[in-house]
């Protein structure tokens, strides 16, 4: 079914909004996924924060077209799907994660920061810790100084009532 000249203009908008703020983006051939397994894809994509759809390739040109994603323009062949993220590991684990699970989805190229990204590069991408788990390990390598400052400045009063326990018990039992 043909979309109207507005229907396209619309798909356009949406896609360049998706992609505006994204870092990366991932394309992948689906020819031969079931619509459920797609649907599967697309609540996951959508539970991590990655946009992904399902975009005519003359109108995924338009949409990418003056973007960091312009590398992709000459990659829309074929029945592709179009995934980004502001987080580029999201949007790597997602697609790589669906790839392993379906045989049907072969990830054909990325794009991140201007640059074309391979298939290798984005399971490398990955295996990546999370901007979240990034960050946690950031926190706890931050705290770890304090804490054991905190718990060495403790030690000292708690020594001294320690051995002042000690003494009395030394006095009573005289």
């Amino acid at each position: 079914m043909s979309l109207s000249l507005a229907q396209k203009k619309v798909v356009v908008a949406e896609a360049s909004e998706a992609i505006a703020s994204a870092k990366a983006g991932v394309l992948a051939e689906y020819r031969g996924m079931t619509v459920a397994q797609l649907t599967d894809l697309r609540r996951e994509a959508r539970s991590e924060g990655v946009w992904i759809k399902v975009v005519k390739n003359n109108l995924a040109r338009i949409a990418v077209a003056d973007t960091d994603f312009a590398c992709l323009s000459e990659h829309f062949t074929g029945p592709v799907i179009f995934s980004a993220a502001e987080d580029p590991v999201a949007v790597a684990k997602v697609m790589s994660k669906a790839a392993k699970a379906n045989d049907n989805l072969n990830i054909t190229i990325g794009a991140m920061n201007g640059a074309l990204m391979d298939e290798k590069m984005i399971e490398a991408l990955s295996k990546l810790p999370s901007r979240e788990e990034l960050l946690a390990k950031l926190m706890g390598t931050m705290q770890a100084p304090v804490q054991k400052f905190v718990s060495t400045l403790n030690e000292v009063p708690g020594k001294f009532v320690r051995t002042l326990a000690a003494v009395a018990e030394s006095r009573e039992a005289a």
